[in-house]
């Protein structure tokens, strides 16, 4: 009997595990080549994974809701048709299915023997823990300081089933000390010397999020999977980046007059619709070159400037959530060619047909608040960039116009930019004279200009 492996495949840059979302086909099933097995979300991502064999699924080595390395086995096709059909996991699920409560129960009991504490799903420092992962460290007494102090190896520093199983293998040749025979205020130790942040300063460890009791009539709504993941990546940002915003207002007067005058020709030329976003991208990409230090992350004490300059534009979806789209080298270009391609991935993420590669790689994101009639906003850094920019509404206002013949009231069309960064990296200068030379660009537009 001839059995092929169905492994996870590699799905993006820096992409290492994915959440199956949903089974395609029962155990038992045929299975046709190239036809959709599984459903498997990575970060923000669905995607459907195509069998690479014609035959009957016979085994499912994972179940809904748990977390596949890239590389790990998750199904067993017989390519004979007339294989054993096995209805339980394989030995290589590390962990059984079980509900949500059940992990938690089971953790806060482990825990509490161990450290007088339980483990919850976001640490002190805003990291997210998996259910796998806190399962783990329930059994071996894995306390919430020992995981703080773990360097992740997922995406955005998550600690993955590889990282918490290697600290299992090399702590036992640590040995800490019980907490109760340690002196007040200081920590017993743990396997690596990390420092622990920011729970270190004592406060954020004793923040909890507040108990809700609904009142009669309330609904309670769920989150779904996307918007938890919003959730955590936003919490986790104003605990990484102190966060600093500058406002500049731009006239975009000729800009508009522009648009008007070749929107028409531009739709019978290029099948396109040309829209203000590309306009913006490529002032904000020439704002980048200018300030390379806008576009760079922050690994530790180093400072990682990014050579590419990849513009991510958040996009609002249909469930109300957000995804952020990126344009991988914004800066190479043209008008027409960004207009293409902001098109193209607006499209997608409506659709729900953007790939992994298609959200990763952002050096820098700007986001359009004006597109809901907001004059301005404070967005949230997208980790790991230390910047962002919020696009305001396009507003007709009296304004004060200077010509060699003196100061005169008129009519022109103005936007508010609100640019946060990261103010350990990025001081008031340095952000402030950045998100003014995207205003410069903006009001120096060409307002004759060939597309």
């Amino acid at each position: 009997m001839a059995q092929i492996e169905i492994r996870l495949p590699k799905m993006g840059e820096s992409v290492t595990e994915a959440t199956i979302t949903n089974w395609l086909k029962n155990i038992g099933d045929t299975v046709n080549l190239d036809e959709p097995l599984v459903e498997v979300a990575t970060d923000k991502v669905d995607n459907e994974l195509p069998s690479e064999a014609a035959g009957v699924l016979i085994k499912q080595l994972f179940t809904k809701d748990q977390v596949a390395q890239v590389g790990d086995v998750i199904a067993i096709i017989s390519t004979d048709g007339d294989g054993a059909v096995s209805e339980e996991p394989a030995k290589e699920v590390s962990a059984p299915s079980v509900s949500a409560a059940e992990i938690t129960k089971s953790i806060e009991e482990a825990v509490s023997n161990v450290s007088g504490e339980a483990i919850s799903k976001n640490g002190p420092s805003g990291k997210f823990y998996s259910p796998l992962v806190r399962s783990i460290a329930e059994k071996e007494g894995i306390s919430i300081s020992e995981l703080e102090s773990l360097e992740g190896s997922g995406q955005a520093g998550r600690v993955t089933k590889k990282d918490i199983l290697n600290l299992v293998d090399n702590r036992g040749n640590v040995v800490a000390a019980p907490v109760a025979k340690t002196e007040a205020n200081t920590p017993a130790p743990v396997a690596q010397a990390a420092p622990v942040a920011p729970a270190s300063n004592g406060f954020l460890a004793h923040i909890k999020e507040p108990v809700v009791f609904p009142l009669p009539g309330d609904e309670i709504v769920e989150m779904d999977r996307m918007r938890k993941i919003i959730a955590e990546h936003m919490v986790m940002s104003t605990h990484v980046s102190p966060h600093v915003t500058s406002y500049v207002e731009a006239d975009v007067t000729n800009i508009v007059k522009w648009r008007n005058k070749v929107k028409n020709e531009f739709m019978k030329r290029e099948g396109e619709n040309i829209t203000f976003t590309p306009i913006f991208i490529e002032a904000i990409a020439k704002a980048i070159k200018d300030f390379p230090m806008i576009n760079v992350s922050v690994s530790g004490t180093n400072i990682v400037v990014r050579k590419e300059i990849n513009v991510g534009m958040a996009a609002a979806l249909p469930t109300g959530n957000l995804i952020v789209p990126v344009i991988k080298n914004a800066d190479r270009l043209n008008l027409v060619g960004l207009t293409k391609k902001v098109n193209e991935l607006a499209n997608n993420a409506r659709n729900n047909k953007l790939k992994p590669e298609d959200i990763q790689g952002g050096t820098y994101t700007v986001t359009n608040v004006g597109t809901f009639g907001n004059v301005m906003g404070t967005p949230i850094i997208n980790q790991p960039q230390v910047a962002i920019l919020a696009l305001g509404a396009i507003r007709k206002v009296p304004a004060v116009i200077e010509t060699p013949d003196g100061d005169f009231i008129g009519i022109r069309q103005k936007m508010f930019l609100s640019h946060s960064y990261d103010h350990r990296v990025v001081d008031g200068a340095l952000g402030g004279q950045f998100v003014r030379r995207v205003a410069d660009y903006l009001e120096q537009f060409d307002p004759n200009r060939e597309f």
